[in-house]
């Protein structure tokens, strides 16, 4: 990372959408996650997911557009992320792994020390990153995606500091 990419990545600011943001989030999850599937994130669904009290939907912005955000579902023994998606020109900057961080503080506060997700098996960048993280493979998910491309199934142990 250039010196300059660093300094774009400091003047970023996070904090849990808001149900305008909704839009905005579906559109990023169609072209960064879902290319190439059925479009299942449309508006409707991440304004109902800001709005559940058992999810948290945190935003990366940079001068007030979102440009990163991800949606973690918590419960009783276990959070699940369903979508993390960083706009293509903030890659590289940490600003995934920034969010990733607020959501697994989160889930500690809250007592749940389990995080899961499911990844494209073609998603090496993706897996590879997660990895990073110290999450860690557990599964295989056949036709995960839309009954037709495979998953991975990935963990990781807040108790465990990687």
């Amino acid at each position: 990372m250039s010196a300059g990419n660093s300094l774009i990545a400091e003047g970023l600011t996070f904090g849990l959408a808001r149900l305008a943001d909704a839009g905005q989030i579906a559109s990023m999850s169609r072209d960064l996650i879902e290319t190439g599937l059925q479009w299942s994130w449309v508006p409707e669904r991440v304004a109902h997911q800001i709005r559940c009290p058992d999810t948290v939907v945190v935003v990366a912005r940079d001068q007030g557009s979102v440009i990163g955000f991800a949606i973690m579902q918590f419960f009783a023994e276990h959070a699940h992320l369903n979508l993390l998606g960083v706009d293509r020109s903030y890659q590289h900057l940490g600003v995934g792994r920034r969010v990733i961080e607020w959501l697994e503080k989160s889930a500690r506060v809250a007592g749940v020390f389990t995080v899961r997700l499911e990844v494209r098996a073609t998603n090496r960048n993706a897996r590879a990153f997660y990895r990073k993280l110290g999450y860690r493979e557990v599964s295989r998910l056949q036709r995960y995606y839309c009954n037709r491309e495979n998953g991975i199934r990935m963990t990781r142990d807040l108790r465990i500091n990687h």
